[in-house]
């Protein structure tokens, strides 16, 4: 079981890019969104029911642009699955809890 951690520009080096014991997959969303907010519910049962090695994170791109843009992401939701800093995979929209968790399970 995983908690969802808030991602910032203060946090973000340390919680995602530093992490080395597991995948981390990033949602990169906002409040305005509404296929984020349909996300929402999912993300969090993939966190309840993720590995603890597993790091479910959430990044507002209104707050933090600067790290959208490092990142190229043209369009929420996108979720960016990151292993030892390195970008693995990227999926823009949504799509069903399973290809979230296939993802993270081919990751550890």
């Amino acid at each position: 079981m995983s908690e969802i951690i808030e991602i910032n520009a203060d946090n973000f080096q340390d919680t995602v890019m530093a992490y080395q014991d597991g995948p981390v997959m990033v949602d990169f969303w906002a409040e305005w969104c509404g296929p984020c907010k349909a996300l929402m519910p999912i993300i969090g049962e993939i966190a309840a029911e993720a590995d603890p090695k597993v790091r479910i994170c959430k990044l507002n791109v209104d707050n933090n642009t600067d790290l959208a843009q490092n990142f190229r992401v043209m369009s929420i939701p996108t979720c960016i699955f990151l292993k030892n800093g390195e970008e693995i995979e990227r999926f823009v929209g949504t799509r069903d809890k399973q290809a979230y968790i296939d993802q993270l399970r081919a990751m550890l």
